[in-house]
């Protein structure tokens, strides 16, 4: 029986596959490329202003919800206003070099333009005041900010990431008196599994379900 295809035929057909292989490789890197964070993981993001987490929530420890206002009741935690700032800097350092783009947005009534650190997708749905609630805290996420000059993402954001601490949610839930301390140890599994009650946290079904993130 005569062979259907030539060697010359048969070499491009593996060809055709090997190269349609390659470029659906390289979309599924571009895609997760894409999907990524813009900034890497422990690279500090050009800010407007130097500003340094460590000097006012470690050092002078300045509680999170007195700049971030909205964090306990809204999906976005809300980056400090210009009064919010002057409510400190119209007397401390207020001669400062680096203060003068807060000077010039009170000067202007101009918000200042804050880079994002921590920027998920847009077809992903994040909702702050949920973890909060659910005794997420802080440091979960957004790692030892007490300790960091410059603020830097410490986590992938990545879904598996999420997805991992959904599928353990009891493991990564505190008293909602210690949400937004840096230094408060997790509680013990048994005092984990209290707290998960007292919650009410949803299956874990419920909570590595495509719509949870995703609407």
């Amino acid at each position: 029986m005569a062979q259907a295809f030539s060697q010359p035929e048969i070499l491009a057909i593996k060809l055709f596959f090997l190269a349609a292989a390659l470029l659906l490789a390289a979309a599924v890197a571009a895609a997760r490329w894409a999907m990524s964070p813009a900034d890497a993981i422990h690279q500090p993001v050009l800010q407007p202003i130097p500003f340094s987490h460590k000097h006012h929530a470690g050092d002078d420890g300045i509680d999170c919800r007195y700049c971030h206002t909205s964090v306990e009741k809204s999906s976005f935690a809300g980056l400090p206003t210009t009064q919010i700032c002057l409510t400190c800097h119209s007397q401390l350092f207020r001669d400062a070099p680096m203060l003068s783009p807060l000077h010039e947005s009170a000067r202007t009534q101009t918000p200042i333009r804050w880079n994002r650190v921590h920027d998920l997708p847009d077809f992903v749905f994040f909702d702050h005041s949920i973890h909060v609630s659910k005794g997420v805290a802080c440091v979960e996420c957004h790692g030892r900010v007490d300790q960091m000059p410059l603020t830097t993402r410490v986590a992938s954001l990545d879904m598996q990431w999420c997805l991992e601490c959904h599928r353990h949610a009891q493991q990564h839930i505190r008293p909602k008196s210690e949400v937004f301390s840096m230094t408060a140890a997790r509680p013990s599994p048994q005092e984990a599994a209290q707290l998960a009650r007292l919650y009410h946290l949803q299956d874990t079904r419920r909570l590595t379900d495509c719509s949870t993130c995703h609407r």
